[in-house]
Parts: structure tokens; C-alpha cells; sequence
């Protein structure tokens, strides 16, 4: 059920229940997410940890009812939480797969008395042999920045998902963001000429990538980069 839609630009954004909605729409070539990772914890007043029920017990398995009715999608890309990474693969059969990694330089320092700070973040990525991949050697990896002006609590940098999207999804393609968030997802689509699709259950969430993706569209020639570049370089 399509609870209310937007078009803005070449995007379009939808209020609503994803595993309700996705049967409703049309084939896409690839998938650029980032799902609920199932991690929400009461927190000590030190660091927000309680992000809300979305992110609560039911889901993982929202996420991997979702991403397996998508497995006639030609790409994948889905940011996760790490316990998830074999769980997606479990429910995406079939593909070559990759592990990817977002490497922070300046991770929170949570903890980091008794423990390895919090550093990466990693996303499975699974492709069908016959779809289409920009080439060019790209390394499973990435070191860059936050984002700087955070709309959502787990929101991912533009430029990260500006090369998610320029990686797996062809000119002028058409991308699905069954978890969009605050719509970062949708924006790295509006710049880099991609139609994109993103759906959305909180509407604050989807007021906010309304705003967000009309923005870009405000500004088609301007991409926000990171304050230093990603490096595609040795980690080590």
C-alpha cells in the first residue's frame, strides 16, 4: 500500500511499508541500500544508541523478507551490520559476491580503552553473471568521512553512495532504495543522472529526503564531495 508518492526530478519516493509496496512495482537493474541493522541498545547518555523500533528486534528479518523478494535484481548493494553479512548472502543465491568496507578515519572513540574503535562499516554486494558494472579495477574498499550534517542516525556520506550508485547502476538506469531513510541514496541518483525509486515507512524520515533530493535537483551541477578524497589505496 502507497501510503502518499513524490517525483522530484528524476527520483521517485514513496510513503510506505516496503514489503507491501515492492510487488507493486516495476523491474529495476540494481539495488543501492542501506538497511536496518538490528542493532538499537538502551544507551548510558553517553552516545545514542536507541535509534527506535525500526531498528529494533524484527529487523533482520524485515531486511532479508525484503532483499529476497529482489533476487531477480541484477545488483545488489546493501549496507549492513556485519552479523548480516552472511545472512543476506544466505537469502541472495547465485551471484558473485564481494564484501565492501567504508573505513572512517576519525572513528568515534566509544569504548576505546577496552576495545578496537568502531572504524568500518561493510555492505554486501552480489551481482547476477549478466549485470552491468562500470569496471575499471575498483578496490572493495573506501576511506572517507561521515557526513557532515546528519539527518538520520545510521545515514551514510553522499559521496559513499554516489559511488555505490556510479558503480552498478548504467546511465541512465533505474536504482531501488527499499530503506531510504533521509534519502541519501535518492540525491546520489539525482546527481549522477540515475532514476531512483526509494521507499520509506516513517514519514519525518521521508519528509526529510523529499527536502533533501529537491535540493539536488536545485543543484544538478554541484557535487558534494568529502573534505579530503576517498582513498581507493592501501590500508596498510
Amino acid at each position: 500500500m502507497i501510503i502518499r508518492e513524490e517525483r522530484i526530478g528524476g527520483q521517485r519516493l514513496i510513503l510506505g511499508d516496503c514489503l507491501k509496496v515492492m510487488p507493486m512495482l516495476e523491474r529495476f537493474d540494481a539495488v543501492v541500500t542501506d538497511v536496518p541493522y538490528g542493532i538499537s541498545q538502551k544507551s548510558n547518555g553517553l552516545r545514542r544508541l536507541d535509534y527506535g523500533d525500526w531498528d529494533g528486534d524484527s529487523a533482520t528479518p524485515t531486511t532479508l523478507a525484503a532483499l529476497m523478494s529482489l533476487q531477480s535484481i541484477e545488483s545488489i548493494i546493501a549496507w549492513c551490520d556485519w552479523r548480516q553479512l552472511n545472512q543476506i548472502a544466505a537469502v541472495l543465491p547465485g551471484r558473485a559476491e564481494r564484501a565492501l568496507t567504508w573505513a572512517k578515519p576519525n572513528p568515534p572513540v566509544l569504548n576505546g580503552q577496552s576495545l578496537f574503535l568502531s572504524a568500518t562499516e561493510h555492505a554486501f554486494y552480489g551481482k547476477l553473471p549478466s549485470a552491468w558494472f562500470v569496471g575499471g579495477c575498483i578496490k572493495s574498499y573506501w576511506v572517507g568521512p561521515p557526513p557532515q550534517d546528519r539527518k538520520h542516525p545510521t545515514q551514510k556520506p553522499l559521496w559513499l553512495m554516489c559511488e555505490c550508485v556510479q558503480a552498478i547502476v548504467p546511465p541512465d538506469g533505474d536504482c531501488l532504495d527499499p530503506f531510504m531513510g533521509s534519502g541519501t541514496t535518492l540525491v546520489a541518483c539525482q546527481r549522477l543522472g540515475r532514476h531512483g525509486t526509494g521507499i520509506e515507512l516513517d514519514p519525518d524520515y521521508f519528509n526529510i529526503a523529499c527536502k533533501r533530493v529537491d535540493e539536488a535537483t536545485r543543484q544538478p551541477d554541484l557535487f558534494i564531495a568529502p573534505p579530503a578524497k576517498p582513498i581507493q589505496g592501501q590500508l596498510l
